[in-house]
């Protein structure tokens, strides 16, 4: 890693897939950080709800605290650790997520951050709604000379098959994976390479100021995977095709909500038609490491698929 960084790096979603990778790098690396979270839980855990104002300036709160135990009894100063430089966004949970991601950029530069590393999706591109606008803003406010900033457009995590509660719930009970991606591939990618990628745009001397579009080294379909699960867990693991409608009620029937369910749905049609079949070499360029295969981190996993015992 080419830094010099002693400030504090905010990491919003410390705790999540992608920003507790992200903060456990950067410990790894020696680089102070905040882990934004509802709860605050960890030991450099703060309180942060995107819907409770009142709690944004918490992080910069814990930052000058911090960097006050850093003061040279000699002279006075403080080490050079006193306020958050980069942040990690990350967007609340809510459709509509870009009008206050725009007000905490705003927020967060009147109180001395100056790169702006967000975590948006390889599916939207600046302008679209939600990220697509936060990325179009941090663009512009960079032509300004206003930040530093990158935007991450991850493709599907590979972790989405052992996390979300609808694929590991068919998997265990049913031997089955639900998609509507037909014969659609994608380029599968870990979260562990996402937050290598974020790390660098958070923490090299250079501001990256540019978009990283992070894929998998591999394009696998949903048959794809589920041909490697049934090696892995040596039962007969089926990939279910459904249509775009049947996805979007399944996915309501497990607590989704309809416009989300919708979207979500659209996604799935969008890889049918190949909007993800690509891949590159960002992973490898940033990190100097090629990304991790998906059989590597099914196997890595592979528990979780196991059914219940009664």
């Amino acid at each position: 890693m080419t830094t010099s960084q002693t400030n504090p790096v905010l990491v919003l979603g410390g705790t999540g897939t992608v920003g507790s990778r992200i903060a456990k790098q950067l410990s790894a690396a020696s680089v102070p950080a905040l882990a934004a979270s509802r709860n605050g839980t960890g030991a450099d855990g703060v309180v942060f709800d995107w819907e409770d104002r009142k709690t944004w300036e918490n992080p910069f709160k814990a930052a000058a605290k911090a960097s006050s135990k850093g003061r040279d009894e000699a002279t006075g100063n403080t080490s050079g650790s006193s306020r958050i430089k980069s942040v990690f966004l990350l967007a609340p949970p809510v459709l509509d997520s870009a009008p206050i991601m725009m007000e905490f950029v705003d927020f967060a530069r009147q109180r001395g951050a100056r790169r702006f590393v967000l975590l948006s999706a390889s599916a939207i591109e600046a302008g679209e709604p939600a990220m697509g606008k936060v990325h179009a803003y941090l663009r512009e406010l960079g032509c300004r000379g206003e930040v530093d900033w990158a935007v991450l457009r991850p493709t599907w995590f590979q972790q989405n098959v052992a996390e979300q509660e609808g694929h590991v719930r068919s998997l265990r009970e049913e031997s089955k994976l639900y998609s509507a991606t037909g014969e659609g591939k994608i380029p599968w990618v870990s979260a562990d390479d996402i937050a290598a990628v974020a790390v660098q745009a958070l923490t090299r001397k250079d501001p990256p100021n540019t978009e990283f579009v992070i894929l998998g080294p591999q394009l696998l379909s949903y048959d794809d995977l589920a041909e490697i699960l049934t090696e892995l867990l040596g039962r007969k693991i089926v990939h279910v095709d459904l249509s775009t409608r049947d996805l979007e009620e399944r996915h309501q029937s497990l607590g989704m909500p309809e416009n989300y369910a919708r979207m979500m749905s659209s996604l799935d049609n969008a890889i049918k038609v190949g909007s993800e079949n690509r891949v590159n070499d960002v992973v490898l360029s940033v990190t100097g490491r090629a990304p991790k295969p998906f059989r590597e981190f099914a196997e890595s996993v592979k528990s979780v698929w196991e059914p219940a015992v009664a």
